[in-house]
């Protein structure tokens, strides 16, 4: 039987290779740093909204052996009305590993933890909800009486592979930290530094899409090509978009792959009350 207990320093370096385990599974050559981790424990400035809903937050491990076996990091959301109301009260798991060896481990510690959602935000780009890459984790959820809400499909286009087409769009800051090209009234908007100025050095020459708006297919092809201009010019080499599964139709025919499927929104079913019969 395993030990769960609250997370110490000393378990720093074997639970954050088990994030990088998770993390590698669906970016390839990706990891984070000790240092990245730790802070995530503490706050997620990049989570301009939610994070500051956060009212306490605790990690918790599983040890077999003197190991680390599985790990999840919890967050409890204040009760209040400037909460989103669909996160009030929330008690959720913000990530859960396990070695897939580990499950009963990794089981008990889920059913410690005294949650109603779940995802698995590891501290890293493109890594969020339970991707199909982790089958060991979606059964961890599954068993225990989690369900997800909807299925997003993650995608990938080196840029050389997107459509061509002379720079002409104009520029500008867009909304959060993106960068706006646009022509009218049609827009894209990319994220161009997931390297979170410097401390998760592994997602350089990463982007992503923000917003693509146009008004038919040729005009988002056209933006795609002006993207394309522009991050080779920063040396970007990889563009991630997502979609609804069905919606990637589009991507695929400008060049971009099937990086990952992960299902998000995982909450867990209220207990049915127990009834008691006579006779």
């Amino acid at each position: 039987m395993a030990t769960i207990r609250p997370f110490s320093r000393a378990d720093r370096d074997q639970l954050t290779a088990l994030v990088n385990a998770h993390i590698a599974a669906v970016v390839p050559g990706a990891s984070v740093s000790v240092n990245a981790l730790l802070t995530q424990r503490e706050r997620e400035p990049a989570e301009l909204i939610v994070d500051p809903w956060v009212v306490e937050r605790r990690t918790v491990v599983a040890i077999e052996r003197d190991v680390v076996v599985a790990g999840a990091h919890v967050q409890l959301f204040a009760d209040d009305d400037r909460v989103g109301e669909s996160y009030r009260g929330m008690r959720a798991v913000r990530w859960l590993v396990a070695r897939p060896d580990a499950v009963t481990a990794a089981a008990e510690l889920l059913e410690s933890l005294d949650v109603n959602a779940a995802d698995g935000a590891l501290p890293a780009p493109f890594v969020y909800g339970v991707p199909h890459t982790w089958p060991h984790i979606r059964a961890l959820y599954t068993d225990a009486g989690f369900v997800p809400s909807r299925t997003e499909v993650v995608l990938v286009a080196r840029i050389d592979d997107l459509p061509d087409a002379p720079f002409t769009a104009e520029r500008s800051v867009g909304p959060w930290t993106w960068t706006r090209l646009a022509a009218g009234d049609a827009y894209i908007d990319l994220e161009t530094d997931f390297t979170a100025g410097g401390t998760l050095s592994r997602f350089a020459g990463w982007a992503d899409i923000g917003n693509l708006v146009a008004p038919d297919d040729a005009t988002r092809s056209w933006l795609l090509a002006q993207a394309k201009d522009w991050l080779r010019l920063g040396g970007v080499q990889r563009l991630v978009a997502y979609a609804d599964p069905g919606g990637e139709t589009f991507y695929v025919a400008n060049g971009f792959g099937e990086l990952v499927r992960t299902e998000r929104g995982w909450v867990r079913a209220p207990a049915e009350p127990q009834t008691s019969r006579a006779g």
